[in-house]
């Protein structure tokens, strides 16, 4: 009997290989079963399965190759669930914790606290993920926002509709493993679990809200649309709930509601009304550094060609091309965020007299273009300066320079001045990355997928000047480095302002508990302690577990 044929019938194993091979085998289990057979000289037969554990390209040289962790079952059934599955439970008669916020902050909290025997009362002040879609829609035909369903307000929060990419270089607070766990169990494809950059695209991602907003009815918890929190119910220091307002049309209940106990406060980066309302009674909070920019973009055959050293670009088997770019330029960080390959320019304004800008991709990428935020690193030390005609940092506005508001006030000149220029619609003002660079006019525009349309305007002219130089200097530099990357076939399309909160609403490092205030948990992005759908999850999770000990310790 041949030896490897004889393996079929008396070994049983599973063995962890590190493989490294071309992408036209990397994608397809059946070819992954021929290399490995080949590589270990395994009889083909024996292999019952092969599960990709990781993935990842390398695309450094001009051989293209993709990195592989596989499981390799030998005469072995694999388990049927490729993952670890969350059990939740019935909360019906269980203690209530108000979420307020049903971005991945708040719907991971919610979720935390289903498992920890906790109520629910998740509140939001969008629509549900489905008619939000439909306000979207209308942004490009009206010209205008809509405050209150748009792409940073609404169930899913700023990431349903703004790209749903959970890659996360941090590593310290949480399991980001198991959020994407959750994400699989409500729907969500498992090569999340496998892919360097994970990412379920905008197209997927909101089925998924969907299942978990179930999960969460289903176990006894309640989700309120349209509800917008107007304040915090104060008893001495502790935070005994929150008010707010029922704004939908088909609504017959009374407009002010009242939700009692604890608060995890998950309102997302964009809710100025928010802070306002915490900065004028007089909760602690702090001024946060943030980024601020432009959104870039080029065809997408352009970036694949660049990035994969082939004037063919991806070919047949590769996917869209990313990058990530970072440099210092005169002592701040200039870098790209959040880069969506074949994808959209999106109108990311969350109110009147804004333009903001921000990205998004579908599942398969397939988009003509390419884009990535475009941002300058700003600290609070560094505002205000002195205006100069209008190119220094905008200058604020009744005496705000030391508000720790300061830089929430800043995004809201900018976003109001580069309306001013877009024609005070949703047109937004753009121009050629050579011609920024160099400070020309744009005379003409390359085409764009930003629906609402381009407008040409002189970027290098009117925004403010620590930022227009900064990113002029990068561009060089990266143009340098990739040939073919500073060219005027690309687009620069003004302002990417949100990448993160402007605020941090200060909380006990321990607790997780506001520094004064009793019963408050300020959560995720919006709070100022994450950055992006995987670390909000995260935090989400680990609000949900202090409120319980809160809760314990209050019932000890």
């Amino acid at each position: 009997m041949d030896a490897h044929k004889g393996l079929r019938f008396r070994y049983k194993m599973i063995r962890e290989l590190q493989l490294r091979i071309t992408p036209r085998d990397a994608y397809n289990e059946q070819s992954i079963r021929h290399y490995v057979a080949r590589e270990q000289g395994w009889d083909e037969r024996t292999i019952t399965c092969v599960r990709t554990l990781k993935r990842s390209i390398d695309a450094r040289q001009r051989d293209i190759y993709v990195n592989l962790t596989v499981h390799v079952f030998i005469n072995e059934q694999p388990p049927l669930e490729e993952f670890e599955t969350v059990q939740y439970r019935d909360v019906s008669d269980c203690p209530e914790v108000i979420v307020v916020g049903a971005g991945p902050g708040g719907l991971f909290a919610a979720l935390r606290l289903i498992e920890l025997g906790l109520r629910p009362i998740v509140v939001e002040r969008g629509k549900n993920v489905r008619d939000r879609k439909k306000d979207l829609a209308r942004i490009r035909p009206e010209q205008r926002v809509d405050p209150e369903s748009n792409y940073a307000f609404g169930e899913g929060g700023a990431g349903a509709y703004s790209d749903g990419k959970l890659y996360t270089r941090s590593k310290k607070r949480g399991d980001g493993e198991k959020i994407l766990r959750v994400f699989c169990q409500h729907g969500a494809s498992p090569s999340i679990l496998s892919d360097a950059h994970p990412h379920i695209g905008t197209d997927k991602l909101p089925r998924v809200i969907e299942s978990m907003r179930e999960t969460i009815l289903k176990c006894g918890g309640e989700v309120h649309f349209e509800t917008k929190m107007t304040g915090l119910i104060l008893d001495n220091d502790t935070v005994a709930g929150i008010e707010a307002t029922n704004n939908s049309k088909l609504s017959t209940l009374n407009s002010q509601q009242f939700f009692r106990g604890p608060v995890i406060l998950a309102t997302g980066h964009s809710a100025r009304d928010v802070y306002r309302w915490l900065h004028d009674n007089g909760i602690e909070l702090e001024a946060k550094g943030l980024a601020v920019g432009v959104r870039l973009e080029h065809p997408a055959e352009l970036i694949d060609q660049i990035q994969y050293h082939n004037k063919k670009g991806r070919g047949d088997y590769l996917p869209a091309a990313e990058y990530s770019l970072v440099q210092q330029v005169d002592g701040r960080g200039v870098y790209s965020f959040c880069m969506c390959p074949g994808g959209f320019v999106v109108p990311a304004a969350s109110g009147p007299e804004q333009i903001v800008v921000n990205g998004m991709s579908p599942s398969n990428r397939n988009g003509r273009w390419s884009n990535s935020g475009m941002v300058v690193e700003l600290r609070p030390e560094d505002l205000p300066q002195p205006s100069h005609e209008g190119r220094e940092l905008p200058p604020l506005r009744g005496g705000q320079e030391g508000s720790v508001l300061k830089m929430m006030h800043y995004q809201e000149e900018l976003e109001r001045t580069c309306w001013q220029q877009g024609n005070m619609k949703q047109t937004a003002p753009s121009q050629r990355m050579a011609d920024f660079v160099n400070g020309r006019l744009s005379y003409d525009l390359p085409e764009s997928s930003y629906a609402p349309g381009l407008i040409s305007s002189p970027l290098h002219f009117w925004m403010p000047e620590p930022i227009r130089h900064r990113l002029q200097e990068a561009f060089k530099i990266w143009g340098r480095q990739k040939h073919g990357f500073l060219t005027n076939e690309a687009t620069v399309i003004g302002v990417e302002t949100r990448t993160s909160s402007p605020v941090r609403i200060v909380r006990n490092a321990d607790t997780l508990q506001h520094v004064r205030l009793r019963g408050l948990f300020p959560c995720g992005e919006g709070a100022g302690y994450a950055g992006g759908i995987v670390s909000a999850g995260v935090d989400g999770e680990r609000c949900a577990e202090a409120v319980s000990q809160y809760l314990n310790g209050n019932r000890e």
